[in-house]
């Protein structure tokens, strides 16, 4: 990773935007559509961002050496070597936003990808979002303990779960979740047996479990490349401390408290 992606808020923030056509336009309505204030005076002294859509390359060469010696990160449109930032492909279900960049390798790659999962995310997981932010303090009383917390979110927002979040019920299911009782102190036990030792091999169940995993025993020739995708506060022992003949491979036993 060479790029490290955040969220800025530009709300009445003013973005420097120089140039005109199809590239300039198509700059000005995303960065508006953020809540800047767009100016195209380059001497604006109170800006927060650049963006050089020029078209004449040696035109838009110093554009981007004067901003920059005022000390604004630029985006120099098509010209990925100029840039500070980069604006990546937006799938946009407020508040959610999910953003794609391929850092500048490849505009088309990034569109593919964001049409690809526009018709994957549900247009309600916005309201399911702003649901849940609403209800925090009933979460809260509902389960006071942190972890036991995190545990029912989990539960419930993972694939088959009441509030799925690519189900387009979820937003509808948010109070049925909320009046449920769910039982406590119980454990569920889960075995795995990776195909290899390179964590990039692992299913998608399978890291789903680990990333859910309160404890894990895992046979010593599983790398800690594996397990450090499970969950930082996930608990580690050897597998031989469960098993004292564990099964032969590379094995990982996973214990969950629901």
């Amino acid at each position: 990773m060479n790029q490290l992606p955040i969220f800025v808020n530009l709300s009445g923030r003013k973005v420097i935007l120089l140039g005109t056509g199809e590239m300039a336009d198509a700059k000005r309505r995303l960065y508006e559509r953020a809540g800047a204030v767009i100016v195209d005076d380059e001497a604006a002294s109170d800006a927060v961002l650049a963006v050089v859509a020029l078209e004449d390359d040696e035109e838009a060469l110093a554009a981007v050496k004067r901003l920059k010696a005022r000390g604004l990160l630029v985006n120099a449109v098509d010209r990925s070597a100029l840039c500070d930032y980069t604006t990546p492909a937006l799938v946009d279900r407020d508040p959610v936003l999910i953003a794609i960049g391929t850092g500048g390798a490849s505009a088309g790659l990034a569109k593919s990808l964001r049409q690809r999962l526009e018709q994957l995310i549900p247009g309600n997981l916005g309201s399911l979002a702003s649901g849940l932010s609403a209800a925090r303090e009933r979460i809260k009383q509902i389960w006071p303990e942190g972890s036991e917390r995190r545990k029912a979110i989990d539960a419930a927002l993972d694939p088959g779960g009441v509030v799925d979040v690519l189900s387009e019920n979820s937003s509808s299911n948010l109070e049925t979740w909320l009046a449920m009782r769910f039982a406590k102190d119980l454990s569920e036990v889960e075995d795995m047996l990776l195909t290899s030792a390179d964590p990039d091999d692992l299913t998608l169940r399978q890291a789903r479990l680990l990333g859910r995993a309160d404890q894990i025993f895992a046979s010593a020739d599983v790398p800690n490349a594996v397990l450090d995708r499970a969950r930082a506060d996930a608990e580690r022992f050897d597998l031989a401390v469960w098993d004292e003949k564990p099964a032969k491979g590379l094995t990982v036993r996973i214990r969950m408290k629901t």
